[in-house]
């Protein structure tokens, strides 16, 4: 075959991925040529703690995340930020490459969005060059991650002011603006209330998003499943912390996370002392007046798992076992006809139209 003729075929099969690829990394994630990283490469780089928590925001959400996580503390200097996701998760074998320059799994999916350019395969590597420390705490494929972000504010600055929460309002011609400091609250409460479609965030101290977390597991993992499970890792990193019995083993099981946390405060989640957090779009209430701030709430695990609807229909965590103990006997009869695996997760949550249930098909070997 000329050469000429093999060169449009393969344009014709890849279009022009090979030209920018400079390695194939695997399961969708590629090394960016150094020419293609250019092209893409925004004008703008991570210049504060604000700017670290949107890009690590758009990425979790871009990994189809459907809750995120955020964990914000700051001793003397030193800030911390853990974000955990229920997204696609990261591959064994990328975890330590995942914030070099130009690795990324959007090589097709380059676009711009509310805060700019975004896909470009730089975002991650700008965040590690800008902190102390940048790693993944744990992943799991199909089961999301957890990523700690620590800072130096002497070295990357912040606002000072980061107690204050924005004021969302609508002006004079019907348009939603956002006023306040612009510290990490107004950053992630602009995000929540952008993709508020997609994506619902938790916003805390990591006492507060453990104790989001451990009910959230709680409620969507079956008893026997919290009573029984032999490897954690097995489990979906946000429902994790639902499998501690003890204050000691949640502690630790929270650091495995990237929330430090003490025993003390890992008894009083298990007392139930600390409630669960809403999501920013929930606590977020746009105001025809900007005098009028958003007010914050706490509300129950139940809610959080999606096991309370608009109308309050509440399940005890003794109807939902019994509910999917009854399922799983019905689908076990049926999945023997259709040779089926019968001893799959079940899962279910009330929506505003009625409760709906998830059976896994998996086809029995």
């Amino acid at each position: 075959m000329p050469s000429k003729d093999l060169t449009d075929f393969i344009e014709q099969v890849t279009g022009e991925s090979h030209l920018r690829v400079e390695t194939d990394l695997g399961d969708g994630f590629v090394v960016l040529k150094v020419s293609e990283a250019e092209r893409r490469q925004a004008r703008h780089d991570v210049r504060s703690s604000e700017d670290i928590v949107i890009e690590m925001l758009r990425n979790a959400r871009d990994a189809h995340a459907h809750n995120i996580f955020l964990a914000v503390s700051k001793e003397g200097s030193c800030r911390r930020m853990t974000m955990l996701d229920d997204g696609d998760g990261i591959p064994e074998h990328l975890v330590k490459r995942i914030f070099d320059a130009r690795v990324t799994s959007k090589l097709d999916s380059m676009h711009i969005d509310t805060w700019g350019v975004h896909g470009r395969g730089m975002a991650l590597y700008a965040v590690r060059l800008n902190a102390k420390k940048a790693f993944v705490a744990t992943t799991k494929v199909d089961g999301g991650s957890a990523f700690v972000i620590e800072t130096d504010t002497t070295q990357l600055p912040e606002k000072v002011d980061q107690s204050s929460m924005p004021v969302f309002s609508i002006n004079e011609s019907g348009t939603v603006v956002v006023r306040g400091t612009r510290n990490i609250n107004r950053a992630v409460c602009e995000f929540a209330y952008v993709d508020r479609d997609n994506v619902s965030v938790y916003l805390g101290s990591p006492v507060e998003i453990a104790a989001t977390l451990y009910e959230y597991g709680a409620l969507l993992l079956p008893r026997s499943t919290r009573a029984f499970c032999s490897d954690i890792e097995e489990i979906e990193v946000c429902k994790r912390l639902a499998l501690a019995s003890n204050p000691e083993e949640f502690a630790q099981m929270a650091a495995s996370l990237g929330l430090e946390l003490s025993e003390r405060s890992a008894r009083r989640i298990l007392d139930g002392e600390v409630s669960a957090l809403a999501p920013l779009s929930e606590s977020i209430s746009v105001q025809s007046s900007s005098s009028a701030k958003p007010k914050a709430r706490k509300r129950g695990a139940a809610e959080i798992a999606g096991l309370k609807d608009a109308r309050s229909l509440k399940l005890t965590h003794d109807d939902v076992d019994m509910l999917t103990e009854s399922v799983s006997q019905a689908f076990a009869d049926i999945a023997e006809r259709y040779y089926l695996n019968p001893n799959v997760e079940i899962s279910m949550c009330v929506r505003k139209n009625g409760i709906h249930i998830t059976i896994p098909v998996d086809k029995a070997k």
